[in-house]
Parts: C-alpha cells; structure tokens; sequence
C-alpha cells in the first residue's frame, strides 16, 4: 500500500531524491503562510474599508479606476473575511467587464454607483480654498495660494483628481527636492520642472526639506479634503515625506548668553538717538515702544512675536492679585498659533523693574487701545510682519546675528530658563503655550480652568539668565 501522506520530519536512514531534497531542508519544516497585512483593507475611523484598483483594460467600461466599499466593522477578523469576498465579487466583476456582459458591474462591489468624478487638480484646488467651513487667515491663505499654484504646474491643471497616483505625488516630491529656495521668485518665467533640472545640474543648494514637507503637506490636505467631498476615493500623498537630517531642537538655537548681552546692550537699551531710524545710533533717549519691550517680553515671559505685537492694553489687567498678560484672539485683528496658546502668562518681576507698569498707567491715561499702537499690519494682516523684519536688520547692526537663530530664539532661551529653574513640565507649557510633541493631552487636561495665577508667578519667577546682565534697565 503506498502511503502518499506529506511528511514535514525527516525519518532515519530514509534516501532522498534529488528533487525531495530541495524541498525539504531540515527537521523541523514549516509550510505555512504567514501573512503580515491584508490588501485593500484600511479604516476610515474605526470602520474598515475594501479597496482596490481596476485594472486598466477595463477602467473604460467600469467608469472607474478604483473600487471600494464600507465593510460596515471595526473587527479585524471579520473584515478580513470580507475583503476576501469582495476581492473575489470584483475578480468576477472583471471578467464580465472584459466580456462586455451587461450586468451591474459595480453593484457587486461599491455601495457608491457614482461614475468618476471629473473635477480637474486646478478645480479642486479653488474649491478647497473658497470652502467657507474652513477658515484662514489672511497669511495662511497666501501661503496655500502660493503652494498650490506651484503643485498644479507640477501635476497638471488639467489632470483629473482622480487619477493622481502615487508615483504622480512621489514625481512631485522629487521636482520639490531639487529646487532651489525662492525658485517662482527668481524665476517666474521659467516652468519648475527646467528650473530645477538647470538647478542640479549647476549643483544649487535646493530648499530645505523643511520647505518641501511643507508642500507635500499641502497637497495631503488638500486630498483629504477631496476624500471628504467624494471627489477622491484616496490620498496617494499621505506620509510622503523627505528626511529631515536636523532634530526638531536643533532646528532653532537658544540665543547664547553673548548674543544676548549683544542685544540688551545696544544704543536702543542704553541710550539712542531715536527708536525708529536712530535706534543703532548712540543719544540720549530712552524710547521704551515695541522695540524696547518686545524681546524682553519673549526673554522674560516667552509670548511669540505676533502675541506680543497684538497685545490691546486690557489684555494686561491683574487676575487674583497677579498683573498677567491674557493672551487671547478677542481683540480686533488678534489672531493665535494654536488653541494652546491662549493662555495667562504673570508678568516676570523684572518687567516691573524696568518700568512696565508706569507705561501701562500712561497708556490708560491717554486712552490707548493697543499696547503698541506704533506697529501697523503687514500685507497678511499680521502684527508681526514688520517688526520680524526690523529684528532680522538689528540683530546684524547689534552683533547679535548667528545661524540657526532669530527672534525665535527666545522662545527657546525662555524653555532653557524653565527647565534650569526646575520648573515643572506641565506648569512650563502652560506658560509657553506650547502643546506635547505629538499633540496628545490625557483626557484630565480638558478639566478644571487651569493653574491659578498665583502658581504660576512663583514658577516664572524662576526665569533667570545668570550670565546676562540688565541693571542698566532698572527705573
């Protein structure tokens, strides 16, 4: 009787053949197969999805270049079963697609019998930027108006948005990668893709990959965006993105104790000529405007440049006994970074040492509304776009200028202070209105309304710089 069972043993003093010996190579021979991920499965939230491409030969008859439908479960188990239904339904689907039969091809896969959408990548874009339950800013929209103007050249005004692929985004990334900073600038004439062909073979520094994540980043939300429209069925740009060879801290320095000393011991701290076109210029005056209170307010208490800018009078009033600054988007015109950053900062103790709260009771008594009624808008409508500007120029008329550092700096001196002044973690974000790496908040941080003033003077007290000195500041 011949025993036909397969074996996964090797038995004693047996002879193999040639071929069983390819096969089976060692004792303990294992045939499964083991598979790490299922195709065409993904979640849209909790609930997975089925997806998959139509091959070309038949996208003219199905009207479509994907398929996919809802598999109605957040079980794994159970929508793996499915995605293998599916996956066989719109085999047979395709078959009939190729003998032209006159079945309902897409029933037996899709929910959704809408024939491909026709909306072009430059139609998808306006629509995505006129979307009323979105709004921006004035800068932000400029910012995406510029991106997207440069993605549409790349792929294509008239490319449908369906049909944008991953090699389509990944093309994208590559042209990306290889121009050089401010390339519409400097060429407007020219189309992206010589420019950047002329830019490596000349060896031109490209733009940071920085820059380029951010385009990619652009175009990833403006195909989420598709998604929810029904316009696209998925983004082939999601998570792609270049390596960044500089960590996250690096990308912006502290400013060094020498820098800073630099800073506060220019004519503008110790005597000027004026604090507009004489501020570099040694005189008698001691203007004490923006320019004068600005960086300390970002030395001493870390509001960004913009948050400082906008500050209206009110918004530095006493809470609980503690002169504070509210930082808020209240005001006319007054804008934030993110929800996190409206917050209660104490004023430092040295701020009132330099006089802060006479200038305070001078502008009430004239009936001043802004802080800094001398900074006008820039052409964003922001605050911040002129002086930004004005402290690039004075950190090079004062010395103070160095790579990797700007008005920025501060922010990142003020970190230092906290973390030497031992304070704690959850007190020093609150303070700086900065946000955990990864934007994740325990379910507590939504609760109560946050740590009392009086707390909070007690930690920011601990701010100090040892090697800087600003006695000469002192009223």
């Amino acid at each position: 009787m011949c025993d036909t069972k397969v074996r996964h043993t090797m038995q004693p003093n047996v002879v193999l053949t040639p071929s069983d010996s390819e096969r089976i190579q060692g004792r303990k021979c294992d045939t499964r197969v083991h598979h790490k991920r299922v195709y065409g499965v993904w979640q849209r939230g909790s609930i997975y999805q089925f997806r998959m491409r139509v091959p070309r030969d038949v996208q003219a008859v199905i009207g479509r270049t994907h398929l996919g439908r809802s598999l109605g479960t957040d079980s794994l188990s159970l929508a793996k079963r499915l995605a293998a239904r599916c996956a066989l339904e719109a085999a047979s689907a395709f078959d009939a697609a190729r003998q032209r039969e006159s079945t309902n091809l897409l029933g037996v896969v899709v929910t959704d019998t809408a024939p491909l959408s026709t909306t072009t990548f430059e139609q998808l874009c306006d629509q995505y930027l006129c979307d009323p339950t979105s709004p921006r800013t004035s800068k932000s929209l400029h910012a995406y108006r510029s991106s997207l103007s440069m993605l549409i050249e790349l792929i294509g005004a008239e490319t449908l948005a369906s049909e944008i692929d991953r090699s389509v985004c990944r093309d994208v990334m590559s042209v990306l990668a290889s121009l050089p900073r401010n390339a519409r600038k400097r060429w407007p004439e020219m189309p992206l893709r010589v420019v950047a062909k002329n830019a490596a073979a000349s060896g031109d520094e490209p733009m940071s990959a920085a820059n380029v994540n951010e385009h990619m980043n652009k175009l990833s939300t403006v195909l989420n965006w598709a998604i929810k429209e029904d316009i696209c069925s998925a983004n082939p740009a999601r998570g792609l993105r270049l390596p960044q060879m500089t960590s996250a801290k690096d990308r912006r320095l502290a400013f060094s104790s020498e820098q800073l000393q630099r800073i506060f011991d220019a004519p503008l701290y110790r005597g000027c000529a004026d604090d507009e076109r004489g501020y570099a210029v040694v005189g008698d005056q001691r203007p004490r405007r923006s320019r004068f209170w600005v960086p300390l307010f970002s030395l001493l208490c870390g509001l960004r440049l913009n948050e400082a800018c906008q500050l209206l009078v009110d918004d530095v009033r006493e809470d609980r006994g503690v002169l504070c600054f509210h930082i808020s988007s209240d005001g006319d015109g007054q804008v934030l970074k993110t929800s996190a950053s409206r917050r209660v900062v104490p004023v430092h103790p040295a701020l009132l040492e330099f006089g802060l709260a006479e200038d305070l009771h001078s502008a009430r008594r004239t009936g001043q509304v802004r802080l800094f009624d001398e900074i006008k808008l820039d052409s964003f409508g922001m605050h911040s776009g002129r002086f930004s500007r004005w402290f690039a120029r004075y950190l090079v008329v004062c010395g103070a200028n160095g790579p990797r550092t700007c008005f920025h700096s501060f922010r990142h001196a003020f970190r230092d202070a906290l973390r030497n002044g031992g304070v704690n973690r959850e007190i020093a974000l609150a303070l700086g209105g900065w946000t955990t790496p990864n934007g994740f908040a325990a379910v507590g941080d939504a609760y109560g309304s946050g740590f009392d003033p009086r707390v909070l003077l007690t930690e920011i007290e601990k701010v100090r710089y040892p090697d800087l000195d600003l006695s000469h500041l002192k009223i």
